[in-house]
């Protein structure tokens, strides 16, 4: 949109009427009354342009001012306002100089622009501006053109910039007279000194013009791509509203400015967010873990423009958990390794760590593994949590220590289906398993626990038609060749025992087994 100052001035149309019916006129030879009237559209001319000088460096001031009060949003503006009034200066002053040197080459050394004597000299202004050798013609119409690139660029409604350009690009008067001159001859050929300094004095008038038109737009683009808001709200943003215990509680407060009539684009990745969620982003968390998202909001400006604005946040998700403990039953087993479960709600497991006392406490992905040194001696869990970047204790618990239960001994053998099966005495056995078994092992398989011994010796028991018992001494934790043979004699029905079995489980300690009664089938 063009700014208020693009239309002009009764003044200056009344101005620019005159010049071009005394222009006409002088083409017709007229007499030294249309040169008095052409001084009067100078002095015309000058008063305008005087009145658009004071004007602009309002508008320069104007901006000086918000440059010192905020340089980072002004600069840019400024900056090319600086440009601009270097320019215009320049050009401006070149233009007076062209104008004394017609003078002066009309009325000589002592000449004066606002006093000419010589008013129709019909050859100064051609030697001033197209001498071939030194003219000035060429270089003011490629001066008048370049200004008008570099103005007309710092103007962004193309209309506005349509009209600032056809006013100062030079270009040669269309005639019904077919002709071949250019801009400076069609300008000042044979014209005479008082046309062609109301000429030079027009050109003065146009390029402070322009500069006024760019300066209102650079004033105005100051404030153009502001978001407009229309009501402010204070808010609250913690950290997390799950605080732990002797944790701390961390929370921006912020003054937000909106603009409840034209609300932002939002995408989080490359989805928009709808816009009847009015900016609230909300889902079902379906896992655990520590994940990431980003987006951006496109807000609008009053320019019309977007500008893109990119955040970033992350959010843990934990398993719900409640626990159930029994205090009596706060036991860990010496000589082998316990399975604990360590978690804290609302922590990801990369920051949460423990120790023990009493024994090792080593971890295995999210689990815990706890093995206990001595029997009768408690062991202490400590659990730190990394808590707002620094480390913190948020829980210990103690563990009494107990030494392994005995074990039970069995016969190993598999089923008709090659399923491995333990036979623990008491009932029949077929002969055929027996013989085929090696030996006897030993394990707990509560299962609570599972454990397996190493058998060193036991012995098996047999006896005769006197009721005489006639033990036999194993190999080992397998049967000796004595044991097989007097299990080959055995017929249905009879038993024998195992006893004084000895083993040893992975707490180091011999233990004295149970022994079992083996009923032959």
């Amino acid at each position: 949109m063009a700014s208020p100052n693009s239309n002009l001035s009764p003044r200056q149309k009344m101005i620019n009427l005159m010049y071009i019916v005394l222009t006409a006129m002088l083409a017709l030879n007229v007499s030294s009354d249309v040169l008095n009237g052409f001084k009067q559209v100078e002095e015309g001319l000058v008063r305008s342009t005087g009145n658009s000088t004071v004007q602009n460096q309002a508008l320069y001031n104007e901006l000086s001012s918000f440059n010192q009060k905020n340089p980072e949003k002004t600069k840019e503006w400024y900056d090319k306002a600086s440009e601009v009034k270097k320019r215009t200066q320049e050009l401006y002053d070149y233009i007076a100089d062209l104008k004394l040197r017609i003078v002066r080459q009309a009325d000589g050394d002592d000449g004066n622009v606002f006093d000419i004597k010589h008013q129709d000299d019909l050859e100064a202004a051609s030697r001033i501006m197209l001498a071939p050798a030194r003219g000035e013609g060429k270089k003011l119409r490629q001066s008048l053109t370049e200004y008008s690139r570099v103005v007309s660029g710092m103007i962004p409604d193309t209309l506005q910039r349509k009209v600032i350009s056809d006013y100062l690009t030079p270009r040669t008067p269309v005639s019904g007279v077919k002709n071949h001159k250019n801009w400076e001859e069609a300008m000042f050929e044979n014209m005479p000194v008082a046309a062609a300094v109301t000429i030079l004095s027009k050109i003065q008038s146009d390029i402070r013009y322009a500069e006024g038109e760019v300066l209102h737009t650079l004033l105005k683009n100051v404030d153009v791509g502001d978001v407009r808001v229309n009501r402010l709200n204070a808010f609250v943003i913690p950290n997390s509203k799950t605080i732990i215990r002797g944790g701390k509680y961390s929370a921006d407060i912020v003054l937000a400015a909106i603009d409840t009539t034209q609300a932002p684009v939002i995408y989080i990745g490359d989805t928009k967010l709808p816009e009847e969620q009015k900016g609230k982003y909300e889902f079902i968390c379906g896992k655990t873990g520590v994940f990431d998202f980003s987006g951006y909001l496109e807000v609008p400006h009053g320019d019309g423009t977007l500008t893109r604005h990119d955040f970033s946040s992350s959010y843990t998700v934990v398993e719900p958990t409640a626990t159930v403990s029994a205090t009596m039953m706060n036991v860990l087993y010496a000589g082998i390794d316990n399975p604990i479960s360590i978690s804290v709600p609302g922590v990801p497991m990369h920051s949460v760590s423990a120790t023990m006392s009493n024994g090792s406490l080593t971890r295995s992905g999210d689990h815990w593994v706890a093995r206990p040194a001595r029997v009768g001696q408690d062991v202490t869990i400590t659990v730190t949590a990394v808590l707002e970047g620094h480390s913190q204790v948020v829980n210990t618990t103690q563990f009494r220590v107990r030494q392994l239960p005995d074990p039970m001994p069995f016969i190993a053998y598999k089923d008709d289906k090659g399923y491995e099966r333990r036979y623990k005495g008491g009932k029949p056995f077929p002969k055929s398993l027996l013989l085929s078994a090696p030996g006897i092992q030993a394990a707990i398989d509560d299962d609570l626990l599972n454990v397996t011994y190493r058998v060193l010796q036991f012995e098996t028991v047999f006896f005769d038609s006197m009721g005489n018992a006639m033990p036999e001494i194993s190999d080992g934790a397998s049967f000796s060749e004595r044991q097989r043979t007097a299990f080959r004699r055995l017929s249905r029905g009879k038993r024998f025992y195992i006893s004084r079995v000895k083993a040893v489980g992975p707490d180091g300690i011999q233990r004295d087994l149970s022994p079992i009664e083996v009923i032959v089938n």
